[in-house]
């Protein structure tokens, strides 16, 4: 009698949707239909990421975006990479790029669908040159009952409506890390099938940690309750934290979100006095919202300092907002230090990260 010989294999990001909708009775495929064309484009993307200069793809564009900032070769590519790829199968009522100052509309040439698409095309784009991890980021909203050409407002809805966030990481390996509202889930680029692969599952993040991501040049310009907090992670176990700490700073936000997803940490980008006229760094539609989804499905939390980001009302598809996620008992800590100093309780001041002396000179 033939031995039965049973192959283990770990589920493709098909079988893992699969699942998903199988889960929802009234599920009608639609909805992993736009995940599935996100996906495609994050591949496409990849590939482009993947030949750098070979493709003629680094270097600047010679254009701005809506935010005044240069454009990436690669900015503009990956743009339009996911405007090409969601457009045309009926799934979407339009697009909103961190890149365009209006949303996208749907070509007439093209059916109408109910949901709405929110992205950051590629993150982190001013690290490419240098072979620096970077990535895209997306969030996906209802789009409101009886709308069918969604104008900006339609877009303006809090983090907390999200019915699916994620990114996509280009690094030594790719990974799609996403999260539909039940657990956050990675799943990593298996080039020789060209598939997706579940291999990092409900992605869970310490609620502690001794490592966090600032920076550290904008120290001038912090609020008291992020220099508190700094400096006495920066006086380690002689301090009042009793406790060494790690710093981190890679200038890309994907990257920063998927070390603390992997091994947990804190992540900063707080509100400072650097330009008065922007509350905060990050983009809330496009980068704060999808990332702090993922990072409350695995066990985090996300806040601006002084409440949880993704009850932040939009009033502007490019608002800016300041952001601080990671391990739990960090950002509840910040949060307290920011009440601390809202009531006029701060502690004595904390002196400079290097006090009086440059960082290289001997104490």
């Amino acid at each position: 009698m033939r031995e039965t010989i049973r192959v283990e294999t770990r589920p493709t990001i098909t079988e893992f949707f699969l699942t998903e909708q199988r889960r929802a009775p009234n599920a009608t495929g639609v909805f992993t239909a736009v995940i599935n064309d996100v996906r495609l484009a994050c591949k496409r993307i990849a590939h482009a990421v993947g030949q750098g200069a070979l493709a003629g793809t680094h270097g600047k564009a010679g254009s701005e975006n809506v935010q005044g900032e240069a454009q990436m070769r690669l900015d503009v590519l990956a743009d339009e990479i996911f405007v090409r790829t969601n457009e045309w199968g009926g799934n979407l009522a339009g697009l909103v790029s961190e890149e365009r100052e209006a949303p996208y509309p749907i070509p007439k040439a093209y059916p109408r669908g109910r949901y709405l698409l929110v992205y950051d095309p590629l993150d982190g784009s001013s690290n490419i040159d240098v072979n620096v991890s970077v990535g895209s980021i997306f969030s996906v909203l209802r789009c409101p009952e009886g709308v069918n050409e969604p104008s900006a407002e339609d877009f303006l809805q809090p983090g907390t409506q999200q019915v699916a966030a994620g990114y996509a990481i280009y690094g030594p390996t790719t990974m799609l890390v996403l999260s539909l509202g039940r657990g956050t889930h990675g799943f990593t680029l298996d080039r020789s099938i060209g598939e997706f692969i579940l291999t990092h599952p409900d992605m869970m993040i310490p609620a502690a940690t001794r490592e966090f991501a600032i920076n550290a040049s904008n120290e001038r310009f912090w609020e008291a309750p992020v220099r508190r907090y700094v400096a006495e992670c920066v006086q380690g176990k002689a301090g009042p934290r009793g406790a060494d700490f790690n710093m981190r700073w890679i200038a890309s936000l994907v990257a920063e979100v998927h070390r603390i997803l992997v091994r947990g940490g804190l992540f900063m980008y707080p509100r400072d006095t650097k330009d008065p006229a922007k509350p905060g760094r990050l983009r809330l539609l496009y980068e704060a919202n999808p990332m702090s989804m993922l990072i409350e499905q695995a066990g985090g939390a996300a806040s601006t300092g002084r409440g949880r980001l993704l009850e932040v009302a939009p009033d502007s598809l490019h608002q800016r907002v300041p952001v601080i996620l990671g391990s739990r008992d960090e950002v509840e800590r910040i949060e307290r230090y920011h009440r601390d100093h809202d009531a006029g309780i701060d502690p004595p001041s904390p002196p400079p990260l290097f006090h009086d002396r440059s960082l290289f000179m001997k104490a």
